[in-house]
């Protein structure tokens, strides 16, 4: 069997796991202990990313057409590529929180959502809280509002009629003045 047929099935795996992948993070791994690694990548697969160590030229191959192919300039020496289908952000947070454990740790370089970030942006990229995250603060800001109104009309109810004419006198007070129609 040729080199080349030997390859083509783990490009072709490469190529699988990009394919849909919304952000595609290399990473420097040199220097990481073996606990170091296996942390990291309990952590990355809780998030679920998916964290491989392949050879440099088969990883060139595979992006080779794709909105993953500016990768190609920082494919040297040995990388990890942490890959995430479901989480834009997931690879970047995970794997800078855990480079300040572990400094040997590098970002070199990713791509997030087709666009190509250094490792600057891709700092700036892991700073970005999670869908869930900011779905949740959104919910949040949405309901407050709703809530102290309850809230107020609740204390209107307990409070009975005395309430209801100086609720009525505040919001004729708060309400905008309309103008008075023009004397012909």
């Amino acid at each position: 069997m040729a080199k080349v047929e030997l390859k083509q099935p783990i490009v072709q795996e490469i190529s699988e796991n990009i394919k849909e992948a919304q952000s595609v993070v290399v990473v420097d791994y040199r220097g990481l202990t073996v606990a170091e690694d296996t942390q990291l990548r309990r952590q990355l697969r809780d998030a679920g990313v998916t964290y491989k160590v392949y050879k440099n030229t088969l990883v060139g191959r595979a992006v080779e057409g794709t909105e993953f192919e500016s990768l190609k300039d920082v494919l040297e020496g040995p990388n990890a590529f942490a890959i995430s289908t479901t989480d834009a952000t997931a690879p970047a947070r995970v794997l800078a929180k855990f480079a300040k454990t572990a400094p040997a740790l590098e970002i070199k370089a990713g791509v997030v959502e087709g666009n190509f970030y250094d490792q600057e942006g891709m700092k700036a990229i892991s700073q970005i809280p999670s869908r869930d995250e900011l779905l949740s603060k959104l919910l949040g800001s949405l309901q407050s509002p709703i809530t102290n109104l309850a809230r107020v009309l609740n204390q209107i109810a307990e409070q009975g009629g005395m309430a209801d004419a100086a609720v009525a006198d505040a919001a004729v007070a708060a309400a905008p003045a309309e103008e008075a129609p023009a004397a012909e």
